[in-house]
């Protein structure tokens, strides 16, 4: 079994889908996106009892255009990957493992390259809002569990903060009894004391052709501060989200075969390879490679002199930035 040598921050699957995953998908796979939008909390289901491995991380796709932040539960994640979609936008996937917070979202639909990066994790638990028709096969035979509101109506309800569809929302634990732990985070993500040299990486900004992120770094919270689209990134408390590193990978993007359903071609983000990639940490920027030889290995990072390159204990942001 895999395992990153990660130190849990403080504080902080299942084999083949169901039947009636299946059946739920096939009726619903006209719809881009399957969800309804009554706007009313649907009552609760027994989701309780659905078995998940105990080693089973939770990712989640999350909304990420102006109109649905600020997010909810963000901060509460291990890993943030940040991913271009159609048009140029940006999306998100988070991924939980040592803590979940009482809600995630909004709630958004899944793409085929999600299926490439979740295979690094031991079946994975996925929720997301639905997908593209002719990606849903592909979904089904994935080593995931996946949940969407068809199949677990009782942890997914709309709110009213937004209009729809940027208001869908999940409780993680009508899905899982509790977090899975630290050591169901197989990344190949390194964490220990920072490597000698660098250069300055106080801030750094990450463009894709209508979304942005720029990370700064913040010497009173010894953390990076996330702004999306040249605004500050908040928690719905009015907290700002914060990294302890930041990741700018560097990657083959190309067109997906599913499209939405306005027929926009989807970029496929390839996450198994080599590469690129600077490493942001305690102000200090490490220009290294990464390797992930197949899609079942974490990504290990290098340094130029050869060695690990070690994180910052806390969040982890990925930003995947095409390559040059």
């Amino acid at each position: 079994m895999r395992r990153g040598a990660r130190v849990p921050r403080a504080g902080t699957a299942a084999a083949l889908l169901a039947a009636s995953l299946t059946m739920s998908l096939a009726a619903a796979c006209t719809s881009p996106h399957r969800a309804s939008d009554d706007g009313r909390a649907p009552a609760p289901s027994p989701t309780a009892d659905r078995s998940t491995h105990p080693g089973s991380v939770l990712a989640v796709k999350i909304d990420n255009v102006p109109a649905a932040r600020p997010q909810t539960g963000l901060d509460s994640a291990d890993v943030v990957y940040a991913e271009q979609v159609e048009g140029g936008l940006s999306r998100l996937m988070a991924v939980y493992a040592t803590h979940l917070p009482e809600t995630i979202g909004p709630v958004r639909s899944a793409r085929e390259s999600d299926l490439e990066l979740l295979r690094q994790f031991e079946e994975p638990t996925l929720a997301f809002s639905g997908a593209q028709s002719k990606l849903l096969p592909l979904i089904d035979k994935a080593p995931l569990r996946a949940e969407t509101p068809d199949n677990a109506s009782g942890a997914f309800y709309r709110g009213g903060d937004k209009p729809a569809p940027h208001n869908l929302y999940l409780r993680p634990d009508r899905l899982m009894p509790s977090a899975p732990g630290g050591s169901a985070l197989t990344t190949g993500f390194r964490y220990g004391d920072r490597p000698p040299g660098g250069t300055d990486g106080t801030t750094r900004t990450v463009r894709y052709p209508a979304a942005r992120f720029t990370f700064t770094w913040s010497p009173d919270r010894h953390r990076y501060l996330v702004a999306m689209d040249g605004t500050p990134a908040l928690t719905t408390d009015g907290r700002r989200v914060a990294a302890s590193t930041v990741v700018v990978q560097y990657v083959e993007m190309r067109t997906s075969r599913f499209h939405d359903f306005l027929g926009n071609g989807t970029p496929y983000t390839q996450t198994v390879g080599s590469g690129k990639a600077e490493v942001l940490r305690d102000g200090r920027a490490y220009d290294v490679t990464w390797k992930r030889p197949k899609a079942t290995d974490g990504t290990e990072f290098t340094t130029k002199g050869g060695n690990p390159m070690t994180f910052a204990d806390g969040q982890v942001w990925v930003v995947f930035a095409p390559s040059p």
